[in-house]
């Protein structure tokens, strides 16, 4: 039988005394791992749309994600793994690993998007036209996530402090570099790509394609309850989550929807690179200014800023995982940990499997288009999870009514319905909406977009129906022996 969640919260409680990661650091690794600024080309292709798909985003998708996980996360403080723990608690095993694997393979999918981003920012460095030669993006990529790999094998401690200092040095610096340099611009009277009045800023929503721009602003806010799986590494998280979670909702609102116009006002529409279009505004905007010279300052920052991004990204979801082989889902050999307490086993599996999605820029005609199928992909993953998750606040608030909530959603229960029914029609229009493709990424002879993009979705579901049925069979073996 399951612990009471209350008795292991207060269990917890008692023997964590020591932080390991303090307010700041948790802000950061939470900001740092959604807030990136290498999101901003995809959503600065919609032009002034943008602000009302941003601003709708956050009311249908990161403001109920922000308050399903300070409930959840306070509350059943014990349950480590996060989503993993919330799901088991409130729909069992099965469900829970469901949800575990959608995080996971979400990241599996992500990470060439971030570390092509990466390498063309690295480019610049050498020779900005490498940032579209498929051969330079691979090498760069396969380079970069074993040595990140290799860095979160010495322990959380050490992730946190280097995420930390990245998520300063090259998140928080260069976004409020690029949107005070975007309001100088404007200001100053200089020409706009895009036009900021009302007729503009709201979109033609009969447009079924201008729905496609749902999909790069959720992008944008995913990830929020991730830092959940740290709960136990922090003091006081029953405080300390709420408040980190409302910290970076404001930061990230208020950066992405300014840094996204920055790009939109001096790229024109048909010339945003999706993956150096961050890189392509910096030099617009320091020629413009007579300081290039700091532009390989300004690309190092970005670089530590990406790199500090995945930290969390890497470790998170493969301690989830860890979880769920010791509950039998996965061979046992793969809940193993080493003297850091890393499920090292696992982050070994997920690099091998990085190095082998990192062939999609072989399979599609543009770095362009390799890179929003990916997003696509991922995001769409990532959404049914969040699907579990917000059912799973609804079930929980039900199922435990007398457990203590240090920090429960406004509202009581309307509150809660409220709140997690914004979340399921966010997940819901994004789920629909993946299924189509900006008018401008090309597409091999032959290969219709919803065609592949289906495939896809099935290629990374099926396997979770396998594991389910290895779980089952492994039960039975154990209910037999003994």
């Amino acid at each position: 039988m399951r612990a009471d969640p209350l008795t292991e919260i207060d269990d917890i409680m008692t023997l964590t005394q020591i932080p390991k990661i303090r307010l700041f650091a948790l802000v950061m690794l939470i900001t740092g791992s959604i807030d990136s600024i290498r999101n901003l080309p995809v959503s600065a292709m919609f032009g002034s749309e943008l602000i009302f798909y941003f601003l709708i985003g956050a009311l249908i998708f990161l403001i109920p994600v922000a308050l399903v996980s300070a409930e959840l996360s306070s509350t059943f403080a014990a349950a480590e793994g996060g989503i993993y723990g919330w799901v088991q608690h409130a729909f069992g095993d099965n469900l829970a690993f469901l949800a575990i694997w959608l995080q996971w393979i979400n990241t599996m999918v992500w990470y060439p998007t971030i570390l092509s981003f990466i390498a063309a920012t690295a480019a610049f460095l050498i020779n900005p036209e490498l940032a579209s030669n498929k051969w330079y993006l691979l090498s760069v990529i396969l380079s970069t996530f074993w040595l990140m790999t290799l860095m979160n094998l010495r322990g959380l401690k050490t992730s946190a402090n280097f995420a930390s200092f990245c998520a300063v040095t090259g998140m928080l610096i260069p976004m409020a570099l690029i949107i005070g340099l975007a309001i100088a611009w404007w200001i100053s009277g200089q020409p706009l790509q895009i036009h900021m009045d009302w007729n503009h800023i709201v979109p033609h929503l009969h447009q079924s394609q201008s729905w496609s721009s749902l999909t790069a602003i959720m992008t944008s806010y995913l990830g929020m309850e991730l830092a959940a799986v740290h709960v136990n590494d922090v003091n006081h998280p029953r405080r300390t989550f709420p408040l980190a979670l409302l910290i970076s909702v404001l930061l990230i609102m208020t950066t992405m929807i300014m840094g996204s116009l920055a790009i939109a006002f001096v790229l024109p529409h048909d010339k945003i690179n999706l993956v150096e279009g961050v890189m392509q505004t910096f030099q617009h905007f320091l020629a413009s200014y007579h300081l290039s010279a700091f532009l390989p300052v300004v690309a190092i920052m970005l670089l530590l800023g990406s790199l500090g991004g995945m930290i969390n990204w890497i470790i998170s979801p493969a301690k989830g995982l860890a979880l769920a082989a010791k509950n039998q889902f996965l061979p046992a050999a793969l809940a193993k940990e080493n003297e850091h307490g890393v499920p090292n086993r696992i982050l070994i599996l997920q690099a091998i499997l990085v190095s082998l999605f990192t062939t999609s820029y072989f399979l599609v005609p543009s770095v362009n288009t390799a890179y929003w199928l990916l997003t696509d992909l991922s995001t769409e993953i990532y959404m049914l999870m969040y699907v579990l998750m917000f059912l799973a606040g609804l079930r929980l608030r039900y199922k435990f009514t007398n457990i203590e909530r240090p920090f429960e959603i406004p509202g009581k229960k309307v509150g809660v319905w409220l709140t997690c029914g914004l979340g399921l029609l966010g997940c819901t229009l994004t789920i629909i909406v993946g299924f189509i493709a900006p008018d401008n990424l090309p597409m091999h002879a032959g290969w219709n977009y919803s065609t592949l993009f289906s495939i896809g979705m099935c290629a990374l579901l099926l396997p979770a129906l396998g594991f389910m049925a290895y779980r089952k069979r492994q039960v039975r073996i154990t209910q037999v022996q003994s």
